[in-house]
């Protein structure tokens, strides 16, 4: 609650471990290792029911990852409604495919399930490498235009130290270009950032475009810090690293 995190949803399940995860400190800023546990806990067995609990006043947007939705059937289940039950509430909905092909049972499966999943929400938040790996090319705009015709109103295609490229239904696509890094120091919890950046500038009433910047901005100030999201600036930083 000291951080204005609603924990009122939170569930305590007495029977299944909560999950962990095991990172290395790298010095040289390149990826480091993740080890990760999530088969079989607590959260791999979210029941579906227990969306009937949210209460969708005020509710503006929701994100979805395919973190969550590898884990099991029923969280696959559970984001598929979730994401139906906030368009029927007026919330916009945005997916980052967020890939983790070892929870997968095949790669078919995963980007089956991923680009099926994806037709349900108004933005996606893949990233050039994803494209490849669920629709076959790193052309950006072919990556969009995929996406787009899945039902999407904005697709944000990012592309690292490229920085990102955006289109909305109907209209042209642009470029937004990244942002310098002067020293990079752990690189997960960038596409993080990115979506942090991207959808709090959409809930300001910003355009597609100044949100992609922004999503650069906060992608680019998470890789120059340690850990997944001590790098997450406040209004003031980041302002002034984008120039404001």
């Amino acid at each position: 609650m000291s951080n204005n995190i609603d924990t009122s949803y939170v569930i305590t399940d007495d029977v299944n471990l909560t999950g962990m995860q095991l990172k290395e400190k790298t010095a040289d800023g390149s990826d480091p290792f993740v080890q990760n546990y999530r088969r079989h806990t607590a959260f791999s067995h979210f029941d579906p029911k227990d969306l009937d609990k949210i209460d969708w006043n005020g509710v503006k947007h929701v994100h979805v990852t395919g973190i969550s939705v590898a884990l099991s059937d029923s969280c696959r289940k559970a984001a598929e409604i979730l994401m139906e039950r906030a368009k029927e509430h007026g919330a916009r909905v945005s997916f980052d495919p967020n890939l983790r092909p070892a929870l997968w049972p095949s790669k078919e499966i995963m980007a089956e399930t991923l680009n099926r999943l994806a037709g349900k929400a108004d933005l996606i938040l893949p990233g050039i490498g994803e494209g490849e790996t669920l629709i076959g090319t790193r052309d950006p705009e072919q990556i969009a235009d995929f996406y787009l015709g899945k039902g999407a109103s904005s697709v944000v295609v990012k592309l690292g130290t490229k920085g990102a490229f955006g289109k909305e239904k109907g209209k042209s696509g642009f470029t937004v270009p990244a942002f310098k890094v002067e020293h990079v120091v752990d690189t997960v919890g960038a596409g993080d950032g990115f979506a942090v950046g991207t959808v709090t500038a959409l809930l300001e009433g910003l355009s597609l475009q100044e949100a992609a910047r922004r999503g650069a901005a906060v992608g680019a100030l998470a890789v120059m810090s340690p850990g997944d999201n001590e790098g997450l600036p406040d209004r003031a930083k980041l302002e002034k690293f984008m120039g404001a």
